[in-house]
């Protein structure tokens, strides 16, 4: 059957398109699934360096916006008490060092990154890349990496050519957020020797181990000062004597991490409303209503507000230590939405063109910013997620319900849609995967496999190969879940795809097989046709070689003779080949020499003198027993002198060069008889008779029984048998 998308809604178009992957040209969303095949010649696209890219724009590779609109990077926040670090860090990078950004949650390692990007935009050839690793794999990030200094759209070169490329590129890798295993990162760091990596992890990050090419570089918290300061500046004013009080108090608390002092100028905001409303409805009850008895007021309105501000508490330092349920009471209605949506889907927001639809909020956009002005969501990438250990805090008091329901429907809408670009479809990947859990975890199995069959061939052509597994993979818990048959051996096969275009050679197998298998037992052999097209593919030598395999080694292409070492039963089949070919060969020499041996005798023959007396051939014996004149009983026959033999015939047979064999042939040997009437070694006894005739011919191989083959060598002649001198 075709792909999976009749699960109760109407107008799901899934995506199709051809991407390049290696030496496969995939065609994805086919009727039966994705399909691999050998990519033709001339097909696949040439990376070219974009070298003015760099003119125009100091730091490659995707912006904090892909697609839609995100808004609140770190990079807003102002940058306080960290020249220093700038400095040492910009100072290892020219060095061609990579470091390591490590520090507690909330440190301000996204915000020292961006203001380290912009400080060395000059001091690598190629500028600054910057990198989401938000979620990535390695090979994504080789992927992102390769996208950003080169132009091949639709293309994701094998990891030999991958690495041929960006040994190339020369420039200062800034990846956030980049959360990969130790063997990953070793891999990332040596595909690209000749760029310095300037990364930041995860608080809980294992330590480096001994030889790495990383170096660590602790993000501490701000000082005193700089928390003040920034504090008055988030504010929007300067801070009263009890409130600089409060924030030392806090500064000591939280170590001077920049984040607790983002949020807390977010409370003082919210007390600044507080003292507001106060101070207007003092202003109503003297103005509008009147006072029964008139109370003295001061003649400057600040020292009113003063006064009043005194009588609004701050909060607690416990309450500072965790403010965000306090936090999320002070938003809007249209933030507290946008707050539930997100804990729906693990902490993921979706980008403000989604909320009218999935919430029916309209300014997306002021509600996203509120949420990261109190400190509760940070952008990554090309959306907002909600800052760590937000969401556990806020779990408990605000319940997700059914707010997420109407996700899936809408997103495989939304990915089908023409036009969406693949670009914006990777930005919201990671909000995808958090819908897909969402359902998941609500008991919505259809749903979860709605969207996972809308959503991967999308995923697979934007080249999120990361986000695509993990779809298949939730698409497949759900279809198993259901018990639908057709859609996992769809899964499966979408899965054996990937691993084949990956080189996960024996997961493939296991994959297609398990999809031709459950699409027999199904009943529909017919859309098993391209699993079993897949597996001829991943078993064909072809495939094995390597497509193009004899192209130069700076094509990226595996050598031939390591690729058939790897196959020992294609090598027998080669030998077998081999074999057949050299004894047909063998053959051939062989009734070639046969031939020049009958046209040596019939020289021989035509060569003698019949006037002379001379019979026909040297090798002829006489059927009546006389022998020739000129001899005696007691003399062999070699012993006389032959004056009347051609000198061709003569040469021919003295000269082993005469036989093209390149050894003596007994077919061109005089017999030779001994006293005793016996024949030489290896002959048999009596006289051998050889067909004569009257008329010099040329005597064909079949014409010559007693002829040796020309592989064996000729008998030697005993000593006593030679009547030569």
């Amino acid at each position: 059957m075709g792909q999976p998308t009749d699960f109760g809604q109407e107008g799901i178009r899934p995506r199709t398109g051809e991407i390049v992957s290696g030496d496969l040209l995939v065609a994805v969303g086919g009727p039966d699934g994705s399909e691999a095949r050998p990519c033709p010649e001339g097909w696949r696209p040439e990376p070219r360096r974009d070298r003015d890219r760099r003119q125009d724009r100091h730091a490659l590779g995707p912006s904090p916006a892909v697609g839609p609109l995100a808004l609140g990077s770190a990079s807003d926040l102002p940058l306080l008490d960290r020249e220093a670090d700038i400095a040492r860090l910009v100072g290892r990078l020219a060095e061609g060092r990579s470091v390591r950004l490590v520090g507690q949650a909330g440190s301000g390692r996204s915000t020292l990154l961006a203001a380290v990007a912009e400080a060395a935009a000059d001091v690598a050839p190629d500028g600054v890349v910057r990198l989401s690793g938000y979620h990535r794999t390695a090979a994504d990030l080789l992927q992102d990496l390769f996208a950003a200094t080169h132009h091949a759209p639709g293309y994701r070169p094998d990891p030999r050519t991958l690495r041929e490329l960006l040994a190339q590129v020369g420039a200062v890798v800034v990846i956030d957020d980049l959360d990969i295993a130790e063997d990953e990162l070793d891999e990332l760091l040596a595909s690209a020797p000749d760029c310095a990596f300037l990364v930041s992890v995860p608080p809980d990050s294992p330590a480096l181990p001994v030889g790495s090419r990383l170096e660590d570089h602790l993000v501490a918290g701000l000082s005193r000062p700089a928390c003040l300061t920034l504090a008055g500046r988030l504010a929007g004013r300067q801070l009263d004597e009890t409130e600089r009080a409060w924030a030392v108090d806090l500064w000591f608390e939280s170590e001077g991490l920049p984040l607790r002092f983002v949020q807390a100028a977010a409370l003082l905001r919210r007390r600044d409303l507080a003292v507001d409303t106060l101070v207007a409805a003092h202003e109503d009850r003297s103005h509008v209503f009147g006072l029964v008895k008139e109370i003295p007021e001061p003649d400057d309105p600040a020292v009113l507000e003063d006064e009043l501000r005194r009588t609004v508490p701050l909060p607690t330092v416990a309450e500072s230590a965790a403010p965000a349920v306090r936090l999320a009471e002070g938003l809007s209605d249209s933030a507290q939405a946008v707050l539930r949506l997100a804990l729906a889907l693990g902490g993921e927001c979706p980008t403000a063109p989604h909320l009218p639809a999935l919430i029916d909020v309209g300014l997306g956009e002021s509600a996203l910013r509120e949420l990261v002005d109190a400190g509760l969501a940070v952008s990554v990438g090309g959306h907002h997620r909600l800052t760590t250990g937000a969401a556990d805090l806020l779990a408990p008091h605000y319940t997700p319900g059914t707010v997420a329901h109407g996700a899936a429907e809408h997103f495989s809408w939304w990915v089908g849609h023409g036009s969406v670009t693949v670009e914006q479809i990777a930005a919201e990947a990671e909000v995808l995967v958090g819908a897909l859990v969402a359902d998941r975890e609500d008991g919505r199995p259809e749903a979860v496999l709605r969207l996972a069959a809308a959503a991967a061939p999308a995923l697979a052509l934007s080249l999120r190969w990361g986000a695509w597994e993990r779809v298949l993979q939730l698409g497949l818990e759900a279809a198993r879940a259901l018990g639908a048959t057709r859609e996992e051996a769809w899964f499966h096969h979408e899965l054996g795809v990937l691993a084949l275009c990956t080189r996960a050679d024996s997961r493939a197998l296991a994959e297609l097989e398990s999809a031709v298998a459950l699409r027999a037992a199904f009943g529909d052999p017919r859309s098993g046709a391209a699993g079993r097209r897949m597996l001829d593919l991943l078993m064909s030598e072809a495939r094995q070689l390597g497509a193009g395999s004899a192209e130069p080694a700076a094509s990226g292409r595996r050598p031939v003779i390591r690729a058939i070492a790897r196959v020992p039963g294609k090598v027998r089949g080669l030998r077998r080949r081999g074999e057949a070919r050299r004894t047909a060969m063998a053959a051939s020499a062989a009734v070639l020499a046969l031939g020049v041996l009958g046209t040596a005798v019939g020289l021989t023959v035509s060569g003698s003198d019949p006037a002379a007396g001379q019979k026909p051939g040297p090798g002829a014996s006489v059927d009546d027993g006389t022998l020739p004149a000129g001899l005696t009983a007691g003399d062999s026959p070699s012993a006389a002198p032959s004056t009347t033999d051609s000198p061709s015939a003569s040469e021919s047979a003295a000269d082993p060069s005469a036989d093209p064999s390149g050894s003596h042939s007994s077919g061109t040997r005089k017999p030779t008889s001994t006293k005793s009437g016996t024949t030489a070694p290896g002959r048999p006894t009596g006289p051998t008779s050889v067909p004569t005739s009257t008329k010099p011919t040329s005597a064909s191989p079949s014409a010559s029984p007693t002829t040796t083959p020309p592989s064996s060598p000729p008998p030697s002649p005993s000593p006593t048998d030679s009547a030569t001198p």
